[in-house]
């Protein structure tokens, strides 16, 4: 399986999102998974994009590839700030996060 393809619960495709007004700037996301996250100049995470290029605008979403979704959801446990959320793309319901049930 190429990093490409998208992580799927239940067969549903997976997004991640960090909230950038809560992020504490630890970088453990980006310890965790450096495919999907790191850390700007302003010192706060973000996800990547295509081509490694960081999305900075609020709310910006990635998929969570496959082979990383282990590694994207202990970053979303272990974060301090509690500001990584992943979700369903279908309906948008936080799975891993601090808005999950």
């Amino acid at each position: 399986m190429s990093v490409q393809q998208e992580a799927a619960v239940d067969g549903e495709a997976l997004e991640v999102w960090i909230d950038q007004d809560l992020c504490t700037g630890d970088g453990i996301c980006a310890q965790y998974a450096p495919e999907v996250f790191e850390l700007d100049i302003d010192g706060l995470a973000y996800v990547k994009g295509a081509d490694d290029e960081l999305l900075q605008a609020p709310g910006a979403t990635t998929p969570v590839p496959l082979t990383l979704l282990t590694d994207v959801v202990d970053s979303a446990k272990e974060c301090p700030g509690e500001c990584i959320h992943v979700r369903r793309v279908s309906d948008r319901a936080e799975i891993y996060g601090p808005d999950s049930e």
